[in-house]
């Protein structure tokens, strides 16, 4: 069965589930591009990330601000896309290896459904426990570091203290710079949003 393309501030999105994390997007604060380019693979396939997100803080083992991440928005995997997505993700080097150094990945994270939990701890145990160590789908797991930075543990989007857009680490030690009010808010609107046959949706604003 084919998505409901679902229109969104200007956007013709592929699904609603697309156009929902659009909706989290903004009221997290963060800049957002809808599949703005197109990639060659290595093996000369094409690919097209969903979503380019600008200015991110990874709040993680590799700590950094500013940076790009690209976002794939998937309901279910296939081995197709797993293919193309490890193959963005850890680009080959000059001899064909895989770069699995931070520095020469392209920073991709794998979301699926918008997760259940009214508070931020519950969010975080639904990413944590529920999505991001679930049985591999063709070795690609949903709210995951490993095609980020290549290390394996859970992602949490969410909103910092500072107010801005980071991709936190699903654990205490590193959600403890989240604003919870300001990232709960944004999952229940995303949760909320609703799209009758594709129309414009209605987002609540509390």
């Amino acid at each position: 069965m084919k998505a409901i393309e679902t229109e969104y501030k200007g956007y013709r999105f592929r699904s609603r589930l697309e156009a929902r994390w659009a909706v989290f997007f903004d009221a997290c604060g963060v800049r957002w591009e809808y599949e703005p380019e197109g990639y060659v693979l290595p093996d000369g396939q094409y690919y097209l990330p969903d979503f380019l997100l600008h200015d991110v803080t990874f709040n993680h083992a590799g700590y950094s601000e500013g940076r790009d991440l690209f976002i794939e928005v998937k309901g279910k995997m296939t081995a197709e896309d797993a293919n193309k997505i490890m193959q963005f993700a850890f680009p080959p080097d000059a001899d064909g290896g895989e770069m699995w150094l931070p520095d020469k990945m392209n920073p991709l994270l794998v979301v699926g459904n918008i997760p259940d939990g009214e508070t931020a701890k519950q969010l975080e145990m639904a990413i944590f426990y529920n999505n991001c160590f679930e049985p591999e789908d063709y070795g690609i797991e949903a709210f995951n570091f490993e095609t980020v930075d290549g290390d394996c543990f859970g992602a949490m989007p969410g909103v910092g203290m500072d107010g801005k857009f980071q991709l936190f680490g699903a654990d205490s030690s590193y959600t403890g710079d989240m604003d919870p009010r300001r990232t709960e808010r944004a999952y229940r609107l995303a949760r909320q949003a609703r799209f009758e046959h594709g129309e414009r949706p209605y987002v609540r604003r509390g």
